[in-house]
């Protein structure tokens, strides 16, 4: 009884690790690389937790899976230097562990053997692979992420993959982290019409972070500077077939969407959860045939202007 004591009060007292997986965004309208705007908000919450938790308590390292050379200075480093400028002292870049070769360099090393190829030819490293292999070896207790990437296939796998892999429950769409007590988390989630539901998930366990969640802080310039990138070996290089078979094409303009309500003030989510469904037209179909009813759902997409 003493030793299971003594054990748990040994794991009370470690500060809790907890890791935030960072990625390259891009700007929506230039294009041009950036920190991607979910996962700074979740890196904020993580960020936020920290200051609310006594010194020493949670210990926060941020993560990027890369394949390929960063070079000082590059389009690259400076959007990762983003999140830097949050307050971060340093980011790991997790990488291929390639025997007797630098692994920042094993992705650069093969578009040199493949220099015939275009651009969108080239080989695509899976980053999942990796971060497993980390995560497997440094052991967090919880794993905080964006839902959906801005660059690469931007499917919002990448939560789901590490969740099976790993065998840890996965929350999606949080907002706030309000307490973790090093067993537990408690965290509240966006739900439609702007409410919220508060979840208590046993650690470890991976989060994701909803667009609902607060703006992340300005990057400072000063403290960008100052961080560190510090790459670290881990995993196989791994490559994505299916991402290369992909064809890449510029985007076409998409059909019309149905109103949806975002909130993002308390007062919006109040008046969105409370206010009745909008427009008296609607008709109600009761003891109609298939055909009708097809009918009756393509005439309201046309007129939501969805189909033309």
């Amino acid at each position: 009884m003493k030793a299971d004591r003594s054990s748990v009060a040994q794991q009370a007292s470690a500060p809790l690790e907890v890791v935030s997986l960072v990625s390259l965004g891009q700007h929506p309208v230039s294009g041009r690389l950036r920190r991607a705007e979910q996962d700074a908000r979740a890196l904020e919450l993580c960020l936020a937790m920290e200051r609310q938790s006594a010194p020493g308590a949670v210990s926060l390292s941020a993560w990027h899976a890369s394949g390929s050379e960063i070079a000082l200075g590059s389009e690259q480093d400076q959007a990762l230097r983003g999140y830097l400028g949050m307050g971060l002292e340093s980011l790991t870049l997790v990488t291929p562990d390639v025997p007797g070769a630098d692994p920042l360099k094993a992705a650069d090393s093969l578009m040199a053997d493949n220099s015939s190829l275009k651009a969108a030819d080239q080989p695509v490293i899976d980053a999942w692979p990796l971060l497993v292999t980390r995560l497997k070896q440094a052991a967090p207790q919880l794993v905080v992420c964006g839902g959906q990437g801005e660059t690469g296939e931007g499917s919002g796998l990448l939560p789901h993959l590490l969740a099976e892999s790993l065998g840890w429950p996965l929350v999606e769409g949080i907002v706030a982290i309000e307490s973790c007590d090093g067993a537990h988390l408690t965290a509240l989630q966006a739900l439609p019409r702007g409410q919220r539901r508060r979840l208590r998930v046993k650690l470890p366990a991976l989060v994701s972070v909803d667009s609902a969640a607060p703006a992340a802080r300005q990057s400072a310039f000063a403290q960008a500077r100052r961080g560190e990138l510090s790459s670290l070996a881990s995993g196989e290089l791994v490559h994505d077939a299916q991402a290369e078979a992909f064809g890449v094409a510029p985007a076409r303009k998409r059909p019309k969407r149905l109103k949806r309500i975002k909130a993002t003030s308390a007062r919006d989510r109040f008046k969105a959860a409370a206010a009745k469904a909008e427009g008296g037209g609607g008709k109600r179909l009761e003891g109609v045939s298939a055909e009708e009813g097809a009918a009756e759902i393509l005439k309201l997409l046309r007129e939501e202007g969805v189909l033309r």
